[in-house]
């Protein structure tokens, strides 16, 4: 079989995993997603990466060790030899950067090899007991970590819906897009140090104030702490300086996704974002999912992006479906209470721009991105009023908060919350899931 036919044999919707979880019509980490990231466990604190499948991970490490796991000879990443790059420990590394590097030959021989050896049918793995021991670590026994170093963090701009609430709230609903929005995907560079894994506390931030009935700003603790339900893409292959990535090109730049919550401080961001855009509001806390899901594993839910109106300049346009089938949800659990509260589903297919059109435009004034990079959509928001993707705009600014399963009420997030984002692709008889991307907010610094 050619390496084409093999990959796409790692998409067969038949294909069952002799990790029985993994089978699951409603199980996120199915044969057919295999998606990567970093963990230590119980028996081995060093941080090494693995690969989700069913309720177990991976180790990548061990299989690379027994010679079960090899790195293609060619296809070697910028700086990478042929012979580094083949026998690279790669996977017992703390974070993912040295093996995307390897570029993507070796991305796809891994997710081939991976795929065979836990098939059903395949017993080189599944009857050797002694070292399936050693490969395979229970997810629940697993710690998962922030599966990159993230060189740079730029977040988009990119729902359309979500921009016309926002200029519908703020300014002459008549006019709610400013006139640039439709021309190119807006962004601003935000704050990588800041980005965060699933699970880890943010603390409310604290800063300047405008309340209407003064004339100055005070300091204090976020009164409007917002959610926004996004996903990132991460950079697979940089562009060095001055030498833009085309648009066409632009998607074999990108290793995979994430979900990624981009907290927001709405009322340090209203009275500090003019002139320059947000700075505070943002530079807190960023949370993305610990599973990073190859663009690989997303093809057979590749769809039509929204039509563009006007068509993009000639720099921005790309033939073909570049939108993915992904069904998004928000759920916010109180302190104390026992269930959580669905607040909203969405769907990533509703992006105007796509990722890219993102890179291409971050990249056409000669801007380098380096691997690893974190790029965010923006929010995700829908057409209907339940499909938003902030708090901003499901209680449109607090004037209708929301009801929880268990009493009371939420217009903007208090202490004590738990906010997780979900997000999966459903197949026939399997789906391509993200994992939680969960977040507590503890109280302000005092």
């Amino acid at each position: 079989m050619s390496a084409a036919s093999d990959l796409q044999a790692t998409l067969d919707a038949s294909r069952k995993s002799w990790i029985e979880a993994a089978n699951d019509p409603a199980c996120d980490f199915s044969i057919q997603n295999l998606p990567f990231g970093v963990f230590s466990d119980t028996r081995h604190a060093a941080r090494r990466v693995g690969v989700a499948i069913g309720d177990s991970i991976v180790d990548l490490a061990v299989l690379q060790a027994s010679g079960l796991l090899r790195l293609p000879d060619a296809g070697a990443g910028a700086g990478v030899s042929a012979s580094t790059a083949a026998s690279a420990p790669v996977f017992a590394r703390d974070t993912l950067n040295d093996f995307i590097a390897l570029g993507r030959d070796a991305w796809r021989s891994v997710r081939i090899q991976l795929s065979q050896l836990l098939a059903r049918e395949s017993a080189t793995l599944r009857d050797d007991a002694a070292l399936r021991e050693r490969a395979l670590v229970s997810q629940a026994s697993a710690t998962l970590h922030l599966p990159l170093q993230i060189p740079g963090y730029t977040d988009f701009y990119s729902s359309k819906e979500h921009a016309t609430n926002v200029g519908s709230m703020f300014r002459d609903p008549k006019n709610a897009l400013l006139p640039n929005w439709s021309e190119m995907p807006i962004g601003y560079n935000g704050r990588a140090s800041s980005v965060v894994v699933s699970g880890t506390p943010v603390r409310r931030p604290n800063g300047q104030l405008k309340l209407p009935d003064q004339e100055r700003p005070v300091f204090g603790a976020c009164r409007k702490l917002d959610i926004e339900l996004e996903t990132g893409f991460i950079v697979g292959r940089g562009n060095a300086l001055g030498e833009p990535i085309a648009c066409a090109d632009a998607e074999a730049h990108i290793f995979g996704m994430v979900l990624l919550n981009d907290w927001s401080a709405r009322d340090i961001q209203q009275w500090e974002y003019v002139p320059l855009g947000p700075f505070n509001a943002k530079s807190f806390a960023t949370t993305i999912s610990p599973w990073i899901v190859t663009l690989d594993a997303l093809e057979p839910f590749r769809v039509a992006q929204p039509v563009q109106e006007p068509q993009p300049l000639a720099y921005l346009r790309h033939d073909g479906a570049h939108a993915f089938d992904i069904a998004l949800e928000v759920t916010l659990r109180p302190l104390r209470a026992q269930q959580a509260t669905t607040i909203a589903r969405t769907n990533f297919r509703h992006m105007y721009w796509t990722m890219a059109q993102q890179l291409a435009h971050h990249t056409v004034s000669g801007c380098n991105t380096r691997v690893g990079d974190l790029m965010g959509s923006g929010t995700i928001s829908g057409p209907a009023a339940d499909s938003y993707g902030s708090l901003l705009e499901l209680t449109w600014n607090g004037k209708n908060p929301l009801e929880l399963k268990e009493g009371g009420t939420r217009a903007f997030i208090e202490d004590g919350d738990e906010l997780t984002l979900a997000g999966w692709c459903q197949g026939e008889g399997y789906r391509v899931g993200f994992g939680a991307c969960s977040g507590e907010i503890l109280p302000a610094q005092r």
